[in-house]
């Protein structure tokens, strides 16, 4: 089916401006110049208004909470809402019940979320098995490589230096990528970066950093020549100060300020949601998390555009860049690239409701807060999967 979007400005890392965009079997066909003529019939238009149109939104981070916990969430409902958040890719963290520890649960699990036609889910592998902190208990990195390419124990810190060494010397050798969670933050990620400089051509991604100190080590580490990257939730930059449980926690007005600087300079690398849906009883428990998917693409814009970030800026790290760590040929608007994209209007102003979240979960502090950029439609794979309030998956 051809699809051409029409009366758009059309958005990436690369740049801005105004143009068409064909879609056909699953890709982009052709873009366009703004008056650039149509050769060929189409099968259906999109006259986007006016608005943006973006590559399709990549999460290196994110809780689906299936199988085991779908209490709080399950792949149908998350990957409704990623849908709905202008996500086309996100990749789902192992910690489920079982663990995500071995090739054939990962690839049942990954099969099964993609078999519903809605947003692409990359399952990523724990490190060891069950979250051991042996090297006893190392997965098996060369099999897990041919199903997915990020592994991480993600919800718990790997306090044995020798097991993240034997990550690392999986990274290097097979080119996949460990993400890493940090208790004690700072101190946790500067230990990394040291077992890093010993490894050569392995991969460290940082997941949701929140404190100043922590940016400064990693910033360090980049000019070391470290392959190094991090990513930075929506809640971090949006908010300071909050009793909210997340995880890590809200921090002070100067960590905040400091995730501002490093998305707008090019420090920080990627926007993660770690969208990590509870429910209400687990959430008056203590349960740290927030839901994220819905929100993410509003409270990013929000707070980075009143630092002076474009939508170009943010384009990179909601999609090219992520796109680059996982390996992927997308998250840019060109030729022959997968027919993944969002159109939002950067200009909208919306008033959050949990009650209408589609995820199972409505764990937000940001209950009646107003944000600016709204969602409109998303595409994966050349189909429209979500429009205006309307889900429509794909034939798979």
């Amino acid at each position: 089916m051809k699809i051409l979007f029409k009366n758009v400005t059309i958005v990436d890392g690369t740049g801005v401006r105004k143009g068409k965009v064909m879609t056909e079997d699953g890709k982009i066909r052709k873009v366009y110049k703004e008056r650039g003529r149509v050769q060929t019939g189409y099968d259906k238009a999109v006259d986007g208004g006016g608005k943006v149109l973006m590559p399709g939104f990549i999460d290196m981070h994110c809780h689906l909470r299936d199988p085991g916990l779908t209490q709080k969430e399950d792949l149908n409902t998350g990957l409704h809402a990623a849908a709905k958040g202008g996500f086309t890719t996100v990749c789902a963290m192992a910690n489920t019940k079982p663990v995500m520890d071995n090739v054939e649960a990962v690839a049942a699990n990954q099969n099964r979320g993609n078999a519903l036609g809605l947003s692409e889910m990359i399952q990523v592998s724990a490190v060891t098995e069950n979250f051991s902190d042996t090297v006893l208990d190392m997965v098996d990195f060369d099999g897990l490589s041919k199903v997915t390419p990020i592994f991480s124990n993600d919800g718990h810190n790997v306090d044995n230096p020798e097991v993240m060494v034997e990550a690392l010397k999986a990274s290097a050798r097979l080119g996949i990528v460990i993400a890493t969670h940090n208790e004690p933050e700072t101190e946790t990620v500067v230990r990394d970066i040291g077992l890093l400089k010993d490894i050569p051509g392995a991969k460290l991604h940082i997941c949701h950093i929140s404190k100043k100190a922590t940016l400064d080590a990693i910033v360090d580490a980049k000019k070391q020549g470290l392959d190094i990257t991090c990513e930075v939730t929506p809640h971090h930059v949006y908010a300071s100060g909050l009793g909210y449980r997340v995880h890590p926690p809200f921090r002070s007005w100067a960590d905040r300020k400091a995730l501002l600087e490093g998305a707008l300079s090019g420090a920080i690398d990627c926007c993660g949601t770690d969208h990590a849906p509870h429910t209400d009883e687990d959430k008056l428990k203590g349960s740290p998390g927030i839901n994220n998917f819905e929100t993410a693409f509003a409270m990013y814009h929000t707070a980075f555009d009143a630092v002076g970030m474009d939508l170009v800026r943010l384009s990179q790290m909601m999609s090219q860049t992520p796109a680059n760590r996982l390996g992927l040929k997308n998250g840019l608007i060109k030729d022959q690239y997968p027919a993944d994209l969002v159109l939002v209007d950067p200009d909208a102003e919306w008033q959050v409701d949990s009650r209408k979240f589609v995820s199972k979960s409505h764990n937000t502090p940001f209950d009646a807060k107003w944000l600016k950029g709204e969602v409109l439609l998303t595409m994966k794979g050349g189909h429209i999967i979500y429009d205006h309030g309307s889900f429509s998956p794909r034939s798979v």
